[in-house]
């Protein structure tokens, strides 16, 4: 690890599955969702968003999904094109027919073509699948809980003191993330971590525009992309591109092993604690 962070200057971080690790505002999300669809599909809804947690569903973060074909992306994390397909039910398309109907690079407009970046998303793609139309009543229903004293967000052990250290050994310390700047405000301050960022990034809207983020915050901060740390729990959000640019990479990923691009400047780990 010490290998990754040596001789940094900047270290950016992820917000959602990297700084905490609870689940239960998605679990709410989704318990909300549910409740749109008719009480016999209950029990199959609540089974497959179980399904998708334990990660043996075709639906998992990391990927894409089309909401209007109703499957799923494995995208090249560097091209970002579409390199398989597979539809709900697990069947894989062939490569003339992804290549078909895919023959570009992916646009994510979170509308049609959605990067499930982390577990808000999971929700989301089972709903669509489910015919719900209308998603943001329920995601606007889960923040008005989160602000309730029914809602509890663990802080990691120790994550303070280490992003603190980071600062003290002149390490520039930046958060980008797709959630908007009131939920990152009030996460933060339930975490804890609310005085440990130079810079805040909201509403980054990653992948789409993760490299001109990255990009500017090296020019802001004037350090070399070698210099320049990326940590995050999506390898298409956070990772691919800041190889790209040639920084360095901690992806966070529960399994401990990737099938993404392997690089020597890309260390993966299974928390962020194994970063201290």
């Amino acid at each position: 690890m010490k290998n990754v962070l040596s001789n940094s200057g900047l270290v950016i971080f992820d917000l959602d599955g990297t700084l905490y690790e609870g689940s239960e505002h998605f679990d709410y999300y989704a318990k909300h969702l549910m409740k749109k669809l008719s009480p016999v599909m209950y029990s199959s809804f609540y089974e497959e968003y179980e399904m998708m947690k334990a990660g043996n569903h075709v639906v998992q973060i990391g990927k894409a999904y089309d909401v209007n074909r109703d499957c799923l992306l494995t995208i090249d994390p560097i091209k970002l094109t579409v390199i398989k397909v597979e539809e709900w039910t697990g069947t894989v398309w062939s490569e003339e027919q992804t290549n078909k109907t895919f023959p570009n690079e992916v646009i994510f407009d979170f509308e049609n073509i959605v990067a499930l970046g982390d577990g808000w998303w999971l929700p989301f793609t089972l709903a669509k699948h489910y015919g719900i139309e209308d998603c943001y009543s329920s995601y606007l229903a889960t923040k008005e809980f989160m602000v309730t004293e029914d809602f509890e967000l663990k802080a990691i052990p120790g994550l303070r003191e280490w992003i603190l250290q980071l600062q003290a050994e002149g390490k520039v310390t930046v958060l980008v993330t797709n959630s908007d700047k009131e939920d990152v405000l009030r996460l933060l301050k339930e975490l804890d971590l609310n005085d440990v960022f130079s810079h805040i990034v909201s509403s980054a809207r990653k992948p789409s525009y993760t490299l001109e983020i990255f990009k500017h915050l090296i020019y802001q901060y004037d350090v070399k992309e070698e210099m320049t740390v990326s940590i995050g729990d999506n390898f298409i959000n956070e990772i691919a591109p800041a190889l790209l640019l040639g920084m360095k990479g901690i992806y966070i990923h529960p399994h401990g092993t990737t099938d993404e691009t392997e690089a020597s400047n890309l260390k993966v780990v299974r928390r962020i604690t194994e970063c201290f």
